[in-house]
């Protein structure tokens, strides 16, 4: 078994957050971004999207996307569960996940893709206007999650899911993408320092 990793990307932080917080250790294998090496034909033959990150089994079966490889090892190891318990808990982490990821840290990804002057070999053809018309958006769902965590320690709840951890990887990443959490968001300020002071939170 062995995960390609994509260095400081969000999507393979997210993985390795997730790993960290179950206790897994896999071996892994750099992918270097920033000299395209994704696009490479050796990387390209793994995985087609040329994407990171890329977990490859035993057995050469590969599966790509964050969400898919996190959900692989907590069938494998349900303890602590991150996608939820029982049917109800699990739909509330899948809805707020998927708020975190289209709500967030797209718009947040979208706003550095298409504005940072780094991102042009990778991002053909930036559109400035895009990355500009998605920072009131990240604004605005900063605003909707401070009112939900008014009543609660976590994004989807009493407890610490993947859904904090795609939260915590798009605000994280909104420093890169040259954004800041405003600072009367009191409830996502101390939500984003709790979850920033798990051991895991540094992988």
């Amino acid at each position: 078994m062995k995960l390609y990793d994509g260095g400081r990307a969000p999507n393979p932080r997210r993985v390795r957050i997730f790993l960290v917080e179950k206790g897994i250790t896999v071996p892994t294998e750099q992918v270097d971004l920033g000299a395209l090496q994704q696009r490479s034909e050796a990387f390209t033959a793994i995985n087609p999207m040329q994407r990171v990150p890329v977990l490859v089994l035993d057995d050469g079966t590969v599966i790509a996307e964050s969400v898919a490889i996190c959900r692989y090892f907590e069938a494998l190891h349900p303890d602590p569960p991150l996608f939820g318990r029982g049917a109800l808990e699990s739909a509330l982490v899948e809805m707020w996940n998927r708020r975190a990821e289209l709500h967030l840290l797209f718009p947040v990804a979208a706003v550095f893709q298409h504005l940072h002057p780094a991102m042009k070999q990778m991002v053909q053809p930036q559109v400035p206007d895009w990355g500009e018309a998605n920072k009131p958006r990240v604004t605005a769902f900063l605003q909707f999650l401070d009112r939900e965590l008014k009543d609660r320690p976590f994004v989807a709840g009493t407890s610490y899911t993947i859904a904090d951890i795609t939260a915590l990887v798009a605000v994280d990443f909104m420093r890169v993408s040259r954004l800041v959490v405003p600072e009367e968001l009191g409830n996502v300020r101390r939500w984003h320092q709790a979850v920033s002071a798990r051991p895991s939170a540094a992988a």
